[in-house]
């Protein structure tokens, strides 16, 4: 039964007003820094334009266009969110310049005026030339408003740089290049124009991106220039420019009297007609700045901050909650109607960045949220098969790449079919895109320069030796952490065969499913423990150490060591259990990995900046302790995440911290490709969650201090309004329909949990 504070709980819940404005909690500049990468400018949710500052500092790579140093190169409609490797994007980009300007394609930078600033749908950055820039956003247009310097005898400038990307300076390969592109400046003062860029994170082959802008004002006049090589950069008259080469730069100068200058700027993949009309469409000419960004705010509470409602009045938890609610919903972005390489009647979404990050916990929340545009991203994943061949693991520029281990889209896929994902997808292409993965190596053109030996492009690329051997053999980079990826991709198989009645399929991947055992070493020791992955070859096991063997792309571990990776297949944990020696070595073997210096181990084992590591502290359930699950997984999201621009503790991913963050927020935990969430401890008092059509996730707990900072142990569960006995529980329990969740809570963990443990499927 509800109590009464329960129910007046959900009485406030229901009377909150949906047009309050949890926008006010988002902090923008929050993982800035400290490696989050975080993108803070202006944008809707899965919006193609991203408009923000490109900052250019000496060997400082600006992932997302933005460093809390360095000088303004533009402020450009391109943008990545949470992106490491490489910067990508910074593309359609103008730059206010005072004075004089006689060579404006010199890579002009111009130094900032303090701090910049922002909030949802807004941005604002002052120059050192006395210029206030302030952006906004529509999905596929953006609107800068320029406040330049008063009573000046100095020229206003706006500079249209065609060839201006954020650069790299990692000196991995994998910097931006422009290849050309042409501009046209028309009567009416409009401009238009597309350019061709390439590589990046991705490793990218040309693309185009067209572009169309609008001065709100009527410019005293306009100039057109080119720049070839190290040559001061030309005026060329007629109003047109063009380029093929990457040696040519082109470019316009716009030249104002009035002080305050509002430009409005389309893209498209398609053309520039179609960018004008995405311009015209979103941000007609007159429409005020402010109304776009009060529509940004508008658009933002109403698709997503309202999906989570709280009674909690900790502004420092109410900032994480909805700061990490916007910046998941960042990418991918929406282009539908805007893909250049194929005609389809199906959704398409692209800037995937990555399933190698996501699949752990972001797109099983983006279902719970989200369920139509999840949908939508389910069939753009089955369309991009259908058109390319295979599924993307990564996806920027409408091209897939890069792979880091499995072919995780079928993580997702799977995941997404077990919870009830259907509609309008069509599961039988859907399953054939996963036995693609599965049975067919991609072809390893183009080669990737940082892993020679096989394709990093999609697919499995160690794909013969996995079919061959069943396990794979250091011929193959990545070797280790391919081959644990790779049993939990066929485990996703074998889930979605069993679901469509393919039983031979079903048994034939569920037994490849428990291939990682073959690269299971019990006599590898570390920190008086045995039993690792490894490497292997045909002859054996290769030692390794476990502590420092992480590594890259060339090397057996990618960006985790095998402390790590020996936990990666939870799909089948009782056996995993069994090979560890029993639930107390368990038990010690995860405490410390948590432990600072344990046993001589350098600092703690546990890395919370990377995504090998989020299911780990929620693995004592298998053993029967959620209550150490509570315990740890507490500890790292107040120790490793907070507000402000340091608040991540690693790169955001795509905004995949963020949702290890609200998970652990929520009191769940999923697991990938099963229906099976277990259940932790929530922060707050109360929390609904919308489900979509008209159902609702309620959340309740007594006894905790409202914030998860005491007494955040369980003292027992009710289900729906039954008494819960299992550490876990499933899709149907609560989110198929809706349900209540309900927690009591106290200072000391009690052992309540005495039902059966969380499933492992591949053990059975």
């Amino acid at each position: 039964m509800l109590s009464l504070n329960m129910l007046v709980g959900l009485a406030f819940l229901a009377a909150v007003s949906t047009a309050d404005d949890w926008a006010q909690h988002v902090d923008v500049f929050m993982g800035t820094q400290n490696g989050g990468n975080d993108f803070p400018g202006a944008a809707r949710p899965f919006g193609m334009v991203k408009l923000g500052p490109d900052l250019l500092q000496q060997g400082a790579d600006a992932y997302a266009g933005y460093l809390p140093g360095g000088e303004f190169s533009g402020f450009s409609l391109m943008h990545e969110q949470g992106t490491g490797g490489a910067p990508k994007y910074g593309t359609v980009s103008q730059l206010p310049l005072v004075g004089h300007i006689e060579d404006p394609l010199s890579n002009i930078t111009v130094p900032r005026a303090g701090a910049d600033t922002g909030s949802v749908g807004y941005y604002q950055a002052h120059t050192a030339e006395g210029v206030e820039v302030e952006l906004s956003a529509s999905a596929r247009a953006g609107i800068y408003r320029y406040s330049f310097p008063r009573d000046s005898d100095e020229e206003n400038h706006v500079l249209v740089d065609v060839s201006h990307v954020l650069p790299s300076f990692r000196g991995q390969g994998l910097g931006q290049h422009y290849e050309g592109g042409n501009l046209t400046v028309f009567a009416d003062g409009h401009y238009e124009g597309h350019g061709i860029y390439n590589n990046g994170w991705n490793e990218a082959p040309d693309w185009t991106i067209y572009f169309c802008g609008y001065f709100e004002s009527n410019a005293t006049s306009n100039k057109t220039f080119v720049a070839a090589g190290a040559s001061p950069s030309v005026e060329q008259p007629g109003g047109f420019v063009s380029s093929d080469s990457e040696t040519v730069r082109i470019g316009a100068l716009f030249t104002f009297s009035d002080d305050e200058v509002i430009s409005r700027v389309g893209i498209s993949w398609i053309s520039s007609d179609q960018a004008c009309r995405n311009v015209n469409n979103e941000i007609p000419s007159g429409t005020e700045f402010a109304a776009v960004v009060s529509d940004a705010v508008a658009e933002w509470n109403a698709k997503v901050l309202s999906k989570i409602q709280t009674t909690n009045t900790n502004e420092t938890s109410l900032s994480l909650l909805y700061t990490s609610l916007y910046f998941m919903h960042l990418i991918p972005t929406n282009q539908t109607g805007e893909n250049p390489g194929w005609q389809s009647e199906e959704p398409y979404y692209q800037d995937i960045f990555t399933f190698w990050d996501l699949f752990r916990c972001g797109t099983a929340l983006m279902q719970v949220l989200q369920p139509t545009a999840y949908e939508e991203q389910i069939r753009s994943l089955v369309d991009i098969w259908r058109n390319e061949g295979y599924l993307p693991d990564a996806r920027s520029s409408n091209y897939n790449g890069r792979t880091q281990g499995g072919s995780n889209a079928d993580n997702v896929l799977a995941d997404a079919y077990v919870k009830g994902v259907r509609g309008s997808v069509n599961w039988e292409d859907a399953y054939r895109a996963m036995v693609k993965d599965a049975e067919v190596a991609p072809s390893n053109t183009p080669v990737d320069h940082m892993a020679t030996d096989s394709s990093t492009h999609e697919g499995r690329g160690a794909l013969p030796d996995w079919l061959e051997l069943g396990y794979i053999t250091p011929k193959f980079s990545r070797a280790v952490s391919r081959a644990v990826e790779y049993a939990a991709n066929d485990f996703s198989l074998y889930q979605v065969a069993a679901g469509l009645g393919k039983g031979e399929d079903a048994e034939k991947y569920l037994n490849r499913s428990r291939n990682w055992r073959n690269h299971w070493n019990p006599k590898q020791s570390s920190l008086g423990f045995a039993g690792f992955v490894v490497p292997r070859n045909t002859t054996g096991f290769i030692a390794t150490d476990p502590l420092g063997d992480s590594g890259y792309w060339a090397d057996p571990y990618y960006e985790a060591n095998s402390w790590a990776y020996s936990w990666a297949d939870v799909h089948d944990m009782k056996h995993l259990v069994e090979l560890m020696g029993g639930p107390e070595t368990v038990v010690k073997r995860l405490e410390t990995m948590f432990t600072d210096g344990a046993k001589g181990s350098p600092g703690i084992i546990f890395d919370p900046t990377n995504e090998p590591m989020f299911n780990i502290p929620y693995l004592y359930h298998y053993v029967g302790h959620s209550d150490f699950s509570v315990r740890q997984s507490r500890s790292v999201a107040k120790r490793f995440y907070s507000t402000g621009p340091t608040g991540l503790p690693g790169n955001s991913d795509g905004g995949a911290m963020q949702t290890w963050l609200l998970w652990n927020m929520i009191g769940l935990y999923p697991i990938t490709g099963q229906t099976t969430f277990l259940i932790h401890s929530p922060w707050f008092d109360s929390m609904t969650i919308d489900l979509g059509d008209s159902k609702q996730l309620i959340i309740l707990s007594s006894g905790g201090d409202g914030n998860g900072d005491e007494n955040i142990h369980v003292q027992g569960v009710t289900v729906n309004g039954q008494p819960w006995t299992k550490n876990w529980l499933t899709w149907d329990d609560i989110f198929a329909d809706g349900g209540v969740l309900e927690f009591r809570l106290g200072p000391t963990p009690v052992q309540w949990a005495t039902g059966e443990l969380p499933p492992s499927p591949a053990s059975e």
